[in-house]
């Protein structure tokens, strides 16, 4: 059983890498915050008795399936908004400027090597490089994103991904398949060889 303090330290420890898997699925940053928050909730509240071994699993079940429900919602708000647009006389469209954030954090790639200083222009080759994998990432189907985010970036086993995710290892294998090539390809066309 995990101890209030274990829960604590594994939601302050999870907090970021959790944002950032919300920022890739829903590419807004208020909805991303309200899905970890949501997310942090539902493990503190449903599994305060939980292991501290399995909270790593619950909680990428719970966040996987908040942002599930975030879309859902979002698809029958978007069809009542059609339906009444239509309604409306006049048409016009706005569109705000999206200002999203960075998703993969720079400082990520670009603290890889603390123990050898970059020169300014490894610093800025690696932040291109930081911003292309993202906007590639942000080009992925979301179950795609999904698996190949909890598999590689989280570094969970194929099983315990497909927990997470609810489907099956062999679909956990598929998305993570198609994710990397459709990653190196995009990335490939965009200068980038890693």
């Amino acid at each position: 059983m995990a101890t209030p303090i274990e829960m604590t330290t594994f939601l302050t420890e999870v907090e970021r890498r959790a944002f950032k898997q919300a920022m890739h699925a829903t590419h807004d940053e208020d909805a991303a915050l309200d899905i970890v928050q949501d997310a942090m909730f539902k493990l503190a509240d449903r599994y305060p008795h939980a292991p501290g071994g399995e909270l790593p699993l619950l909680f990428q079940r719970i966040l996987q399936n908040t942002i599930r429900d975030h879309y859902r919602r979002s698809q029958v708000r978007n069809r009542w908004v059609s339906l009444f647009s239509l309604l409306r006389p006049s048409h016009a469209s706005q569109h705000d400027s999206d200002a999203s954030g960075d998703g993969l954090d720079p400082d990520d790639i670009l603290a890889a090597d603390d123990s050898n200083p970059a020169s300014p222009e490894d610093w800025l080759s690696r932040k291109q490089i930081a911003e292309k994998i993202d906007a590639a990432l942000e080009n992925l189907p979301l179950r795609q994103r999904q698996a190949f985010l909890l598999r590689y970036w989280e570094g969970m086993d194929v099983a315990d991904t497909a927990a997470a995710m609810g489907c099956s290892q062999g679909s956990v294998k598929t998305h993570c398949s198609r994710a990397t090539h459709a990653l190196a390809a995009w990335l490939s066309r965009h200068g980038v060889t890693l």
